[in-house]
């Protein structure tokens, strides 16, 4: 800032502090949708845990059928489901996910269910093959949203379409942590459990089986969408205090050269009322 006049300083100083009362309202604003997503996907994560018991049982009972979307096969081609943002202003958030998928994905043949408009951007962007653009909203994805979704996925790996489907989100650890992540959606890995003797079902253990799967998959989906939500709300909500912080260190510095410049001002106004002083 050195030959800067006042007006310029000034001029900056206003500029900075007008920038940071943004950020400073971003950050507010990230912190409450923080709360309340935090507390959705805590209450999502039994969801899917109860459903694979539940499979697993009925696998259990019917050992002589297995179902199509448990049986493992080689793996051609390989479905990632990956869920972004729908805006910037978060860090590393869509960054950090993305290079972790670009990883995974080398060499590999594969396609893309992008959920989020920055998945959806990246990966047009690349030329990967989108199996649907529909879900290119984060904000607007629901329930009835992660059903279509399975229920795509599903039938796409039942049609051999391809032989995985992987979901990539970015998992909520802490408000400072959030850590891209991986998780196998189909084939689904079936737990060893006792069946029970007693237990009636009605129909065959198959179309049960087959009915629940899709659910499951779905249950998935909504936990990783509410748990990318809290992570990406947790990485603004740290890139907008980050900010914050910044700004009140430039207004520091621009207020200590605004001083700076107006003491050399007065310094050469009363520097020049002496010389006049002297020269009457």
């Amino acid at each position: 800032m050195s030959g800067a006049s006042m007006k310029q300083i000034k001029t900056r100083i206003r500029s900075v502090e007008s920038t940071r009362q943004i950020t400073k309202a971003m950050e507010l604003v990230a912190t409450s949708k923080l709360r309340k997503a935090k507390q959705r996907a805590e209450a999502t994560r039994p969801y899917h845990e109860v459903l694979a018991k539940a499979i697993s049982s009925l696998q259990a009972g019917a050992a002589d059928a297995p179902t199509v979307y448990a049986i493992e096969r080689e793996v051609k081609r390989t479905c990632y489901v990956v869920i972004a943002g729908d805006r910037g202003l978060a860090g590393g958030y869509n960054a950090n996910l993305f290079r972790m998928v670009k990883s995974m994905t080398q060499g590999q043949d594969y396609c893309v269910l992008p959920v989020g408009r920055k998945s959806m951007e990246q990966f047009q962007r690349i030329g990967a093959e989108i199996v649907s653009a529909y879900f290119g909203v984060t904000g607007a994805v629901g329930v009835s949203d992660c059903t279509q979704m399975a229920k795509l996925l599903c039938d796409g790996f039942a049609e051999g379409k391809y032989d995985r489907v992987v979901v990539a989100y970015t998992k909520f650890q802490s408000m400072l942590s959030q850590v891209p992540v991986t998780e196998e959606l189909l084939p689904i890995r079936l737990t060893e459990v006792k069946t029970n003797a007693g237990a009636l079902v009605e129909g065959s253990a198959e179309a049960l089986i087959a009915k629940i799967v899709p659910q499951y998959v779905s249950g998935i989906l909504f936990a990783a969408l509410c748990e990318a939500s809290a992570s990406e709300h947790g990485a603004r909500r740290t890139a907008m205090n980050s900010a914050n912080k910044n700004a009140s260190e430039i207004i520091d510095t621009l207020v200590l050269h605004y001083n700076r410049a107006r003491q050399a001002v007065i310094t050469q106004e009363i520097t020049e009322i002496v010389s006049g002083a002297e020269a009457l």
